[in-house]
């Protein structure tokens, strides 16, 4: 693939990937991307998942067309971007490493201390020039690990973002970017806003025409559209008018209480509901999801004096990873001694920001006129 006149893509796509990072349902399979500039010196950005070590080779060998690289620019040390950096080496000893002084350290943990004799550590605003193409380095700790660099080319205005800007899926598969995107960076770097939130004020200061990121699709057009979705996430802020109802039931009794609210609330005039039973849902899908829309609902049983595990689980995502700005609303169940909306709420009481609902839905083991009732109450307060 060629991207500008002298940037190659000389990325793989993994199709035999289950779950990515161990966690994320990736039906559509996931992308490596690497890249390479052809100037008077060359240099390769990143190396692939070790799966994948002779296919990005060949594709780096078919780019070079005999020339040898003069650099490997590696941005991230993440293992599915930075596994095959000796085995780089192996083929081209004479390359001169440039990374970050802390993906130093962690290349050596990887690979040895020996690992990469000829190297160039950079820090913010270091320059590297490759002919036509001058290189500026910009650091990017904690997006998402310490070391991140991400890399800006002023001939071509081209960002080179690490894994800002990424998103699941191989890239021969057509899909929708928000949305794989979405739960890409809520899983994985949503904990980092404010981290993100520099970044993009440095981004802000430079001419780009196309953002190259370690996973996805080169993205080329409506660089605004990109830039506003990551500003809302990383500022938390909610992107549309919305409400999750996200439950989990034993017995089926809160399932039909979510099923009641999700109607009442389309009854109200919400344009747009969400259920999730937590049991058999893609979690990763469901917090994307909450931190999408402006009201979430929480419905659970008492279980063991506590919510139960499905739900647990949930919340810790969403405070994990700085869920705030949103209004918030409980349905409880239980059978002897209700508990569930006391120990929700003290889960989210780190968060910011957050309005709760006046009404608060109480169901005693299964649905009655009087729970009825309140569900309709919280249908009507939400839907204002």
């Amino acid at each position: 693939m060629t991207i500008t006149k002298d940037i190659r893509y000389i990325g793989v796509n993994d199709h035999q990937v289950d779950l990515f990072e161990g966690q994320y349902v990736v039906p559509s399979g996931m992308s490596y991307n690497s890249y390479a500039i052809m100037d008077e010196k060359v240099a390769i950005f990143d190396t692939v998942d070790r799966n994948f070590t002779a296919q990005w080779l060949d594709n780096i060998r078919t780019v070079l067309d005999g020339r040898k690289p003069d650099y490997l620019i590696i941005q991230h040390m993440e293992p599915d971007h930075s596994a095959n950096i000796a085995n780089f080496l192996k083929e081209y000893p004479d390359t001169t490493v440039v990374s970050s002084a802390k993906a130093f350290t962690m290349m050596g943990n990887f690979f040895g201390a020996d690992c990469a004799p000829n190297r160039l550590v950079v820090g913010e605003g270091s320059t590297l020039c490759l002919g036509a193409h001058t290189l500026t380095f910009v650091t990017a700790p904690m997006v998402h690990w310490p070391e991140v660099i991400v890399t800006y080319d002023a001939l071509d205005k081209v960002l080179f973002s690490a894994d800002g800007f990424g998103k699941f899926g191989a890239l021969d598969v057509e899909q929708d970017w928000d949305d794989e995107a979405r739960r890409y960076y809520i899983g994985i770097v949503g904990k980092y806003g404010p981290q993100v939130q520099a970044l993009l004020k440095k981004a802000a200061g430079l001419e780009i025409s196309k953002i190259c990121p370690l996973h996805g699709p080169v993205l080329t057009e409506n660089l605004g559209h990109y830039l506003n979705l990551y500003n809302l996430w990383s500022s938390y802020q909610p992107e549309e008018e919305g409400v999750v109802v996200a439950y989990t039931s034993v017995y089926g009794n809160t399932k039909a209480a979510a099923e009641l609210l999700a109607k009442s609330l389309s009854d109200a005039g919400c344009s747009k509901v969400v259920v999730y039973d937590l049991a058999r849902c893609d979690m990763a899908q469901a917090v994307a999801d909450a931190f999408r829309y402006s009201k979430l609902v929480l419905a659970t049983t008492t279980y063991n004096a506590d919510i139960f595990p499905f739900m647990k689980e949930f919340i810790h995502h969403l405070t994990e990873r700085s869920f705030q700005n949103r209004t918030v609303a409980f349905v409880e169940n239980g059978t002897w001694a209700p508990t569930a909306a006391k120990c929700m709420a003290k889960m989210l009481e780190g968060s910011k920001n957050l309005t709760f609902a006046n009404t608060t839905v109480k169901i005693l083991s299964a649905l009655s006129d009087n729970s009825k009732a309140q569900i309709a109450a919280l249908a009507e307060e939400l839907s204002k």
